[in-house]
């Protein structure tokens, strides 16, 4: 039995790593209006024909009684559409509060979490944006999953977005 232990160690030690990971950065740009409230932001991976194939953060606004905040999720059009309207919020994981203006990063390595599950395949990383006396907008970029070199692309909003940028390392 003992003999046993040092070879299975070895045999562990041969495994390839798997530090395959998405970095995203999603900055939210400073307005001066009269009246300014911090944006919902969705953020997803959907598959060619825009389904959803797996839901990375929701920042709303988590401290409102009775989970009121959930009830504008839906201005968040394409992710509702698509994804939102099925969930239960909050959802452990997955939302979180609003974030202020300012650069947000997020990382999600290919062991763990919405990646562990995601078949290879052409995919596009989708973050909409929606504000309270505000606007909506929405950002795609698209990258290869699993990736075999590492690349960085970039997006840029043009109001409730500022610059979105995807990083993905094999």
């Amino acid at each position: 039995m003992r003999a046993f232990y040092p070879a299975m160690a070895t045999a562990f030690l041969a495994l390839p790593a798997t530090a395959a990971e998405i970095a995203v950065k999603v900055e939210i740009p400073r307005l001066t209006v009269a009246e300014y409230h911090r944006p919902y932001v969705a953020i997803w991976i959907e598959r060619p024909d825009q389904s959803v194939a797996a839901n990375l953060a929701v920042w709303y606004d988590v401290k409102l009684k009775n989970n009121e905040g959930t009830k504008w999720l839906k201005d968040m059009r394409q992710w509702w559409r698509k994804s939102g309207r099925e969930l239960t919020m909050p959802a452990d994981g997955l939302s979180s509060p609003t974030r202020a203006p300012g650069e947000h990063q997020l990382t999600f390595a290919a062991d763990k979490g919405p990646l562990a599950t995601l078949p290879p395949g052409e995919y596009r990383l989708a973050v909409e944006a929606a504000r309270e006396v505000g606007g909506r907008e929405m950002l795609r970029i698209p990258f290869q999953w699993p990736p075999k070199e590492a690349t960085a692309q970039t997006a840029k909003g043009e109001h409730e977005l500022g610059a979105l940028s995807l990083a993905v390392k094999p």
